[in-house]
């Protein structure tokens, strides 16, 4: 039982990230169809992300040098550049987040979930389970950003697409420098 709360722990914080970027992208207005597509997205890879971990280990970390926290700083500070600029040409278009920017972000927030892959083992040998819980707190918290996102759109206008820009370039300084 004490498995399955540490995982359930480790699912909520590796899902964080994906809840915050999802309440800045849901002030934007995106599709419902979007708003379903991009957290299923975001839970199969935090599904596979840990397995992959698991399995490859240390070796793609060392053999790439992959700073984890700087490329998610960059996504996110391209994602909020590009936000801003929409939000300066035409207050009535909104950002366009398309497919490619859906893969972006959904690798770049599991990419938590593959660094934790690695060192997964060490709490349990279930993987699967893991990766089961890991993807549904993320499907569940970028669903829940994503309608926070929204509704807050729809209540402050403008005001709130401003925030969710404020909130990416934020969140993308924190992550280069840290």
């Amino acid at each position: 039982m004490s498995i399955l709360i540490s995982l359930f722990l480790i699912g909520v914080s590796l899902s964080m990230d994906t809840f915050s970027i999802s309440l800045s992208i849901g002030t934007f207005n995106i599709s419902k169809k979007k708003m379903l597509f991009f957290p299923i997205l975001v839970g199969i890879l935090h599904f596979f992300m840990p397995l992959f971990g698991s399995i490859l280990g240390s070796k793609i970390i060392t053999f790439l040098n992959i700073n984890v926290n700087f490329l998610l700083g960059l996504i996110l500070l391209f994602i909020g550049i590009e936000m801003l600029i929409d939000l300066i040409k035409n207050d009535d278009k909104f950002f366009e987040f398309n497919l490619f920017n859906m893969f972006l972000i959904a690798i770049s927030v599991s990419l938590d979930s593959f660094s934790t892959g690695l060192g997964l083992s060490a709490i349990t040998t279930n993987i699967i389970l893991s990766g089961i819980i890991f993807s549904t707190c993320a499907a569940s918290f970028t669903f829940l950003g994503l309608l926070i996102g929204k509704y807050s759109s729809e209540k402050l206008g403008i005001y709130s697409n401003i925030f969710g820009i404020i909130l990416l370039f934020v969140l993308g300084i924190l992550h280069i420098i840290k």
